[in-house]
């Protein structure tokens, strides 16, 4: 087998918004515009969060594997639900779905959500999709999620902005998710301490013990906690707590670009590139600031020093390069050949690009994502299945290709490319009133 490489090798050359020209079996190499690949991969990956929705309650599943669908077909992730929330605003505004059709889906989904199991407000990770049961995460974890909440509640907040001056029916769908958010008790979950706590069980309390405290993932749960009109934090929990009393801030660099943050075991390269996406579907880094850092500047440095690792290729995989990079969090390849799962970062390189960590960096390295793009498309026919690229892949590896999809990996894509096009979640999570009295409130 072939395996085209990837740095510069080959005879493929990236071009800017050159017009699609078909493939017409003479050229191993298709192309597409920019725009056509963009609109591509959007609808593609919509599909994930449409198509392939868990059937009962139109929550998105935790993993869909197009070769075992019945594989966890009921495990509805409640985090993966919010992105999709917003992945179904994205499929309104590009045509992919009518807004009645959005409507129906919405309410449907609402519905779920609102008679699902609720620990202080909070849902937990994973639910069922039939019952509204918690379907414990772990020994301990059977009880709510306050990340994962997070994370749904930012897909909430965005669907009450889209539909609050709609039809009658649409202003009922924004009060539904107006009122589902506000219900989520936020400063119960301090322990009447000055920090947020992630897990809470109603058979083992907080035994899981695990402090919110940056940098990595969950700026959001801050954010919204301090936005909660009826169940607030105050500046000193944020303080404390996600930025350690000022202890977030890093001075180290790397490749010339300084992290200005310390990431949690990554305090050099930079952690898996999720933790520059998943707090920023909704929340725009681009005017966001506090005492301590400009967060743009975080999530810009955190792109480009997992691009520039990925070029500088200390270890010599197959195909890293300009325009075949990547690193986070996602399905991987044991050593034996089997499907796992790893956080991949510089620190921990086994060879294993994931597509949403360059696509869903496009607002922060936009030539350098697009020219991944252009890589995975070139790729198409190993890599793109019915729910957009598959989840993971390995050059190095004989082209080894995770054939499978994760909701969290997924909805960023979507929302990111529409962020980047439009800022469509970006303002419609930023001119919600309660958050912007909720950033003031933490001084940004």
């Amino acid at each position: 087998m072939l395996i085209m490489a990837c740095g510069g090798g080959d005879d493929y050359t990236y071009i800017p918004t050159t017009p699609e020209i078909p493939d017409d079996g003479s050229n191993n190499v298709p192309t597409i515009s920019d725009n056509d690949l963009m609109d591509l991969v959007q609808e593609e990956t919509f599909k994930y969060f449409w198509d392939y929705a868990e059937t009962n309650s139109g929550g998105a599943k935790e993993r869909y594997h197009p070769k075992d669908p019945g594989l966890n077909a009921e495990v509805v992730t409640s985090g993966g639900t919010g992105f999709g929330l917003m992945a179904i605003l994205v499929g309104v505004e590009r045509g992919f779905i009518t807004r009645s059709e959005a409507v129906d889906r919405l309410t449907t989904l609402l519905d779920f959500l609102e008679n699902a199991d609720r620990f202080h407000g909070a849902w937990s990770h994973w639910i069922n999709g039939s019952t509204g049961a918690v379907i414990p995460f772990s020994s301990l974890d059977n009880g709510g999620d306050l990340v994962e909440t997070a994370f749904l509640t930012q897909g909430l907040i965005c669907v009450k902005e889209y539909f609050k001056n709609g039809s009658d029916e649409e202003k009922a769908l924004a009060q539904q998710a107006d009122n589902l958010w506000k219900g989520v008790e936020w400063n119960w979950y301090t322990q009447n301490q000055n920090v947020l706590y992630w897990h809470w069980s109603p058979n083992f309390g907080f035994d899981i013990n695990l402090q919110l405290k940056g940098y990595n993932e969950v700026l959001i749960t801050y954010v919204l906690a301090a936005a909660s009109p009826d169940y607030s934090i105050e500046k000193p929990v944020y303080t404390n707590g996600w930025a350690s009393g000022g202890g977030i801030k890093s001075a180290n660099t790397q490749y010339g670009f300084p992290l200005l943050v310390k990431h949690n075991g990554n305090e050099q390269f930079g952690g898996p590139l999720f933790w520059a996406h998943y707090s920023y579907l909704g929340l725009n880094p681009k005017t966001l600031s506090d005492e301590y850092v400009d967060y743009w500047d975080v999530n810009v440095n955190h792109s480009k020093i997992n691009y520039t690792y990925c070029v500088t290729n200390p270890k010599g995989f197959e195909d890293y390069g300009e325009d075949c990079w990547g690193l986070t969090a996602s399905y991987t390849r044991n050593n034996d050949g089997s499907l796992g799962y790893n956080a991949h970062s510089p620190a921990n390189d086994t060879g294993v690009i994931s597509p949403t960590a360059a696509i869903s960096s496009i607002p922060y390295t936009p030539q350098e994502s697009l020219k991944a793009m252009h890589y995975f498309y070139k790729n198409k026919d190993k890599l793109l299945g019915p729910a957009g690229f598959y989840d993971a892949f390995s050059p190095e590896n004989n082209f080894w290709v995770a054939e499978a999809y994760l909701a969290i990996d997924q909805g960023p894509q979507i929302i990111m490319i529409e962020n980047y096009r439009s800022g469509l979640l970006w303002n419609l999570f930023m001119g919600n009133e309660d958050v912007k009295a909720g950033l003031t409130k933490l001084g940004f």
